[in-house]
């Protein structure tokens, strides 16, 4: 019993590993992507293509992380921090765009 348990229980990490691989890694890439076509000091066009471009490497460095850290709860909170530190950024700067226009 106690080794089905232990089973499992690996199981479950490697499939919330996996999950926060796909999912967290898309959600961090996608808020890195927003954050940088606020702050990159070029033309909207050449500022979402170069940040759609970076965003790939933020993927990869996610899935990197998620692997790489010692146990399934950091590897999310790996990925939920960076996600709110850049979606607070990004929101910011949002704000602070949209306030500036008015």
């Amino acid at each position: 019993m106690k080794r089905t348990t232990q089973r499992a229980r690996y199981r479950l990490g490697v499939a919330s590993r996996a999950v926060a691989a796909v999912a967290g890694g898309y959600a961090l890439s996608s808020i890195a992507t927003v954050l940088l076509t606020l702050a990159l000091p070029a033309s909207r066009a050449e500022a979402v293509l170069t940040a759609t471009m970076l965003s790939f490497l933020v993927y990869l460095g996610a899935v990197v992380w998620v692997f790489a850290a010692a146990t399934a709860w950091r590897a999310w909170l790996g990925l939920i921090v960076p996600a709110a530190v850049l979606g607070g950024t990004a929101w910011i700067l949002r704000m602070a765009s949209v306030g500036g226009a008015s």
